[in-house]
């Protein structure tokens, strides 16, 4: 059995619970995965062990947290509690067949007949993977694809809405697995968990050109609802949804996994974190593992008010979020010089 964890907030009170379900059981004393982080360490323990050690015997019940009905609501299930900068959020892309099918089609020029079958950028790095993004115990393999999406201040949570802003020019989900990191006092990094993710960019703004990916992923996500300490993450099967008022205008089932990616996850987390930036002590890292489809690929435009939802074996409860496309237009950012 898996541990799994909640962060829950009840105005100023903050408190970590182990799922129960179908209730949540308080642990004493933690207000946040973040310090039963750094007490599991300082005590010599295990993530898990240390959250057992905490229970209590007070109980909450789940299904009124998850359905927004209690005064507890759910939080991000990591957070740097202090400093929410000190929270990085990044991914490696083009990790799945499917999300290299579709990358393919996304950045494919008008070519003749002779040249479709050319192979783009995103298609070359992806067939780099399948040769050396799994290379034996102690080897390092080939660096996969990179990007930043912002810091701590982007993550949202079960219930909460998925801004397109002004600016962009699309939002689509992309449904994933997110690996929960802390960097300990040594400057090594823990692996805290996995949770349920949506990864969330603009893909209209990156069709237009491949060099656009770094911006179109400047856009907020979300996580959770639960933290599951040590998951299988062979073969995770998992769907994805997306309801218009009470209609489904789109549905996939899909997989992720190290035995669905061309990366082992020891290969996507020694390339990232072999950057010393990524190491500094009292840090936490949230890293989106890729995904294996996504609804742009399939022609949905998500629209204001539309529901997304993201389930994986084994990870607990869906992740669900309304999409919200703010009212604001686009306005020139001006900066004024201090001179």
């Amino acid at each position: 059995m898996t541990t799994h964890l909640v962060q829950l907030g009840n105005r100023d009170q903050r408190r970590v619970a182990l799922v129960e379900e179908p209730q949540l059981r308080i642990l004493a004393q933690s207000s946040s995965v973040y310090a039963l982080a750094e007490e599991a360490v300082r005590a010599g323990m295990g993530l898990s062990a240390a959250a057992e050690h905490k229970a209590t015997e007070e109980l909450v019940d789940y299904d009124r947290v998850y359905q927004g009905q209690s005064a507890w609501r759910i939080l991000a299930p990591i957070d740097h509690p202090q400093e929410p900068t000190r929270c990085v959020v990044s991914g490696t892309g083009l990790t799945h067949l499917g999300s290299a099918r579709d990358r393919q089609a996304m950045h494919r020029k008008q070519m003749s007949a002779v040249e479709v079958e050319e192979m783009t950028d995103s298609m070359k790095m992806f067939r780099w993977g399948i040769e050396g993004g799994r290379p034996p115990c102690g080897v390092i393999g080939t660096a996969p694809e990179w990007f930043y999406k912002g810091t701590g201040t982007i993550l949202r949570t079960h219930g909460e809405a998925l801004e397109i802003p002004g600016y962009a020019e699309d939002g689509g989900e992309e449904a994933e697995i997110a690996g929960i990191y802390w960097i300990a006092p040594d400057g090594m990094p823990r692996r805290l968990g996995m949770t349920v993710g949506n990864e969330f960019s603009d893909h209209c703004f990156e069709k237009k050109n491949y060099l656009n990916l770094a911006g179109s992923k400047l856009r907020n996500c979300s996580l959770g609802p639960e933290l599951v300490i040590d998951p299988e993450f062979q073969s995770v099967p998992g769907k994805v949804t997306i309801k218009r008022g009470p209609l489904v205008v789109w549905s996939k089932e899909i997989r992720s996994g190290e035995a669905e990616m061309c990366h082992s996850l020891a290969n996507i987390e020694h390339h990232h974190f072999k950057f010393e930036q990524h190491r500094r002590p009292g840090d936490v890292h949230v890293h989106f593992l890729g995904a294996d489809c996504l609804s742009f690929g399939d022609g949905i435009r998500l629209a204001d008010e539309d529901r997304v939802e993201i389930w994986f074996e084994g990870f607990g409860r869906s992740l669900e979020n309304r999409v919200v496309i703010s009212k604001a237009t686009a306005s020139v950012i001006s900066a004024v010089s201090l001179g």
